[in-house]
């Protein structure tokens, strides 16, 4: 079995989430991804992953970089998850600075409108490449994935996803609603723990059934 070697400040954070908090009405929306999960890891398949959003720059990079990280944490192999938006816009440099501050380490690769971020979790993954796009930009799967729709305007302006195998609403509320606010910090600290912790019980879930 792979070493984990989770920096040590993100490993305390997932040890701190409490999957109980979660309500049975959420854990029926997580279910289906519990379930595309379980299916491809049953058949030893690759588990993509693309969290989609209107503008690809809060909840769906806060989903995608969670999800990659706890799939790791967990041992579950052949994870790939991706963000995408109906439109691209930039990452919001908020949703950077709550990573930052839960023990990723993040470098900028490009500045400009819409920079690229390497956001990484371990001493020895790969890094998680966070920038903007369209959720059909060539950088994101085609074909066998699950469309995980964040936003309520993303899943109501994409009924639709081409390519994927799987559509599923599992929605946040958004906390650009308290940007310029001194409340800032505190409300995408919260969303971003509510979404680390969904993401935990749903790779949680998972029987290993070819470990």
């Amino acid at each position: 079995m792979k070493k984990i070697t989770l920096f040590p400040e993100i490993s305390a954070f997932i040890n701190s989430l409490d999957v109980s908090t979660i309500s049975e009405k959420r854990k029926k929306t997580l279910q289906p991804l519990i379930d595309f999960v379980q299916s491809k890891v049953s058949n030893q398949e690759t588990v993509a992953i693309n969290f989609i959003c209107t503008h690809n720059s809060r909840r769906s990079h806060l989903s995608q970089v969670w999800a990659q990280t706890i799939a790791y944490s967990l041992h579950i192999s052949n994870v790939i998850c991706y963000s995408g938006g109906t439109e691209a816009t930039a990452m919001f440099p908020m949703a950077a600075k709550t990573l930052e501050n839960s023990g990723f380490q993040i470098q900028t690769l490009s500045e400009g409108k819409n920079p690229v971020y390497a956001i990484k979790y371990a001493e020895n993954a790969h890094p998680i490449m966070g920038f903007s796009k369209r959720l059909d930009d060539d950088f994101n799967p085609k074909t066998d994935f699950a469309a995980i729709m964040t936003c309520n305007s993303a899943n109501e302006a994409c009924p639709l996803v081409l390519g994927a195998e799987k559509r599923i609403p599992i929605t946040f509320e958004d906390p650009k609603a308290f940007d310029n606010t001194p409340q800032q910090a505190e409300k995408y600290h919260e969303r971003s723990v509510q979404i680390a912790t969904e993401l935990l019980y749903v790779f949680s879930q998972l029987k290993k059934e070819h470990e």
